[in-house]
């Protein structure tokens, strides 16, 4: 099967749109990770995911509707699913997102589901937080991960261990 890929800019940091051959985004990548190998670059078969990114940084876009097809275990695809459901400008806890999963006290599983999240931004895997709202890992980088909040209107904290207001959505 073949998969396509596309490079933009939305702000000062490129990312990497993927799809497969029917057009649902599988992928989309930060700078420093690699584009999978086979990869053929068509901005055109790319462009309905690119441009509600575009739309998203831009400030005119809250929710997406972009078809995807992420590949995980169905644990992976239910944290997945649950993420999407965090609405714009909200955060919850790992330990929170567990519990909504009626998986209460794995919310360290729940942690290395959100980590592997192959579409972050459009499955908003930064919108996760510590149970004492510090920010916490993120594969784009904390910097990337600030700056999505505050598009997003969740107040955070300048310094090295920034913290979110409780803003979690029932």
């Amino acid at each position: 099967m073949t998969i396509y890929a596309s490079r933009f800019e939305p702000g000062s940091r490129p990312l990497t749109a993927v799809v497969d051959e029917g057009g649902a985004l599988t992928h989309l990548l930060f700078a420093h990770q690699p584009v999978p190998a086979g990869a053929v670059w068509d901005d055109e078969r790319c462009a309905p995911a690119v441009g509600q990114l575009r739309e998203y940084f831009a400030g005119d876009r809250t929710a997406f509707d972009v078809r995807m097809q992420p590949a995980g275990s169905p644990f992976q695809r239910r944290v997945w699913d649950a993420l999407r459901q965090i609405p714009f400008g909200q955060t919850v806890s790992y330990g929170e997102l567990a519990a909504r999963l009626g998986v209460p006290g794995r919310a360290r599983a729940v942690g290395r589901a959100n980590a592997t999240n192959p579409i972050p931004i459009i499955v908003p895997c930064h919108r996760v937080i510590g149970a004492d709202h510090s920010l916490t890992g993120y594969a784009g980088g904390m910097e990337m991960k600030v700056s999505l909040l505050r598009l997003e209107g969740v107040p955070v904290a300048d310094g090295a261990r920034p913290r979110v207001g409780t803003t979690s959505a029932p």
